[in-house]
């Protein structure tokens, strides 16, 4: 009882000040914006919104959790189906001549999954995931291109070495339980509103390449003896529902030792990818640093401008 009117004070706060709660978050986020990722010659990262990215090397690319076609509240409240948009993927992707490796996709939530298929049947490209995204791409007519993956098992992927690692999804319904939590079972895809893209097996990604570590968590919780020990470069840090984790930032931190953090999740995923950035509701990206410095200080944080690719 307590957690929740903790939780709904927390929402009754951010109402009450949200314009102050979106210049803080501007301010923090230019901050970090300001900071230079080192990256290895050749290597090129992108952050693609939400906690979608494309990684590239040595002219191949894999994408995790790609998120363009973006879906408007007003869809996922009526309950309309939501599919990936032709004409925005065109514009999104264009002037991407790598060979796609994979596509992979931490868990089937709508805003991580919904563009895996289309991505897939574009480049012939293989899709890595959970039962759940198995059937997403049945529904697509792309079984052929799934691949269900297995825990802790090495897959290579042109110049990228791959593990699947077991994770879970934060407790976002006032942190007693995870929206739209099951397997993906729809049959039609007439019939795939947002809420018919089940959470599914959640994973969080380790990614070996051109001599660096990349861990991706794309939801803010975990299985603590899961979590690989011994550091990472970058840590791609998924934010939201953060706070319906318990000493999320001590757990995860203490096991991967990180040199770098990069925040993502906090972007107002309804707005499409190709307006200017909004904040996601009550995620407070303001408050991040502090978080993180009250585990270390030793930390360095950045975060990306969204569909700008750095490179190294």
């Amino acid at each position: 009882m307590l957690d929740d009117l903790r939780h709904l004070g927390s929402l009754i706060r951010f109402a009450a000040q949200r314009g102050e709660r979106t210049q803080h978050d501007a301010a923090v986020q230019s901050e970090l914006l300001g900071q230079k990722l080192p990256l290895p010659a050749g290597l090129e990262l992108q952050w693609l919104g939400t906690a979608g990215y494309r990684i590239g090397y040595q002219g191949h690319s894999i994408y995790i959790d790609p998120y363009l076609s973006r879906v408007p509240l007003g869809a996922v409240l009526r309950r309309q189906p939501s599919l990936p948009d032709a004409a925005v993927l065109d514009r999104s992707l264009a002037g991407m001549n790598d060979q796609v490796a994979g596509v992979l996709v931490g868990h089937c939530h709508f805003d991580h999954a919904i563009d895996a298929p289309e991505i897939a049947r574009r480049y012939n490209a293989p899709a890595y995931g959970s039962k759940s995204l198995v059937n997403l791409m049945a529904l697509h007519g792309l079984r052929h291109l799934a691949k269900e993956v297995e825990p802790r098992k090495t897959y290579e992927m042109g110049p990228f070495t791959v593990r699947f690692i077991p994770s879970l999804h934060s407790k976002l319904v006032l942190g007693h339980g995870v929206p739209n939590d099951g397997e993906l079972t729809c049959e039609h895809l007439d019939a795939l509103s947002p809420n018919a893209y089940r959470c599914g097996q959640v994973w969080a990604i380790l990614i070996e390449v051109a001599g660096i570590r990349i861990y991706h968590q794309g939801s803010a919780n975990l299985i603590d003896d899961e979590v690989p020990t011994g550091g990472v470069d970058i840590f791609l840090a998924g934010i939201a529902g953060r706070r319906f984790t318990r000493d999320y930032w001590s757990r995860v931190l203490t096991r991967l030792q990180p040199r770098w953090i990069v925040a993502s999740h906090f972007d107002d995923f309804f707005r499409p990818v190709e307006a200017p950035m909004g904040f996601s509701m009550n995620v407070n990206l303001a408050a991040f640093p502090e978080e993180v410095g009250k585990v270390s200080r030793e930390f360095r944080l950045a975060t990306l401008e969204p569909m700008r690719t750095v490179r190294g």
